[in-house]
């Protein structure tokens, strides 16, 4: 028997250096980074969950192919289910979509600052990430995004509307264009809208059997329903075909596929919980612009600000010691100093309000 100890094994040498995506969990009385919904599901959508989770058959593996969650996403954007691959959150939804149309020798196209599990995604599934950048303004100029698409005509082009980050929501006319782009090269364009329901638009519009376009959504915002952990597309039929290919069989527990059934129901109670933080959206931005920050507009369910006066870390930290944590984004590339906050309940931004006006005054 040999006297050395066990050699580890070793890690991909692409990997080693790769950081993982964090969110600080600190207990403070207002979180209001993670952009999570301030409101709870219904009492009536929780009882029947309850009902229905006693009812499954906990022994037998869950629908492989979630027929009757899909069908009713489908009903619910008038689609075909065939147009719908659901999954563990978005996330896992672009994991597929990555897996399917990136890996090695391929590329995707991101435009920082952006939502950074696109390329974090992209790399763990050894897919190379071409980083654009966006104007100081953080909007997307639409000449230099098609020469840089076709110098490295990604297999993947990503777009977050409304962006995460900084709350901007791209026109039709830019996605049309870089659907354009993307045609000449046979590229796939994804638009995540995690936060689609607080835009003005949605490039769900643009859906068809004939374009490379998904568009990726989300039950953990507006559906009040983070802790599920469901996530879906809408795409062209042969896409979502190509997509079980990838996906880990039986991907999807019972119980997530009965309770983003069940959510559906409830498609008025969603709808008036958007429009309250819609509106609550507007009363805090118009009161920031009131105190000695710059701040973004946005259309998505948070605001990025950047105090003019004051080093940003330092006022996350000064908000967290009065028990009010927001998001800082300074590590985001060209947003030194800023700082995102969740849209909450009128109390919880209140408090905020109150002790970011006692810091900057």
């Amino acid at each position: 028997m040999s006297d050395r100890a066990p050699q580890r094994p070793q890690l991909r040498d692409d990997l080693v250096r790769m950081e993982g995506y964090h969110s600080p969990q600190i207990d403070v009385d207002v979180r209001l980074n993670t952009n999570e919904s301030p409101f709870e599901p219904p009492a009536e959508f929780r009882a029947k969950l309850a009902e229905g989770v006693a009812q499954l058959h906990w022994n037998r593996y869950p629908d492989r192919q979630a027929v009757q969650l899909r069908e009713a996403i489908a009903k619910l954007h008038n689609v075909a289910m065939a147009n719908i691959f659901a999954a563990n959150g978005s996330n896992e939804v672009l994991q597929s979509l990555t897996l399917a149309y990136g890996g090695p020798g391929r590329n995707v196209l991101v435009f920082e600052p952006t939502y950074a599990m696109h390329s974090q995604i992209a790399r763990v599934t050894n897919t190379g990430v071409i980083s654009g950048t966006r104007s100081d303004d953080h909007s997307l100029d639409l000449a230099y995004v098609s020469a840089t698409m076709r110098q490295h005509e990604p297999a993947i082009t990503f777009l977050c509307s409304p962006n995460n980050p900084t709350g901007m929501v791209e026109e039709r006319e830019t996605v049309e264009a870089v659907l354009a782009v993307a045609g000449e090269f046979g590229g796939l364009v994804v638009v995540d809208e995690a936060y689609g329901q607080f835009a003005p638009w949605s490039a769900l519009e643009l859906v068809n059997e004939d374009t490379a376009l998904v568009v990726t959504r989300t039950y953990s915002k507006t559906w009040a329903l983070a802790g599920l952990r469901l996530g879906y597309l809408v795409g062209p039929t042969w896409l979502v075909s190509a997509l079980e290919m990838v996906v880990l069989p039986y991907h999807l527990d019972a119980a997530t596929q009965l309770a983003g059934t069940l959510a559906l129901d409830h498609v008025d109670v969603m709808e008036a919980q958007v429009a309250e933080l819609v509106e609550e959206r507007g009363r805090l931005a118009e009161a920031m612009a009131d105190l000695p920050l710059t701040v973004w507009p946005s259309g998505a369910n948070f605001i990025l600000f950047r105090p003019n006066q004051h080093d940003g870390n330092a006022v996350w930290q000064e908000l967290v010691d009065r028990s009010v944590m927001v998001r800082n984004c300074a590590s985001w590339p060209g947003l030194d100093n800023c700082l995102r906050v969740t849209i909450g309940t009128r109390q919880e931004d209140d408090a905020f309000l109150a002790a970011l006006t006692e810091i900057l005054t």
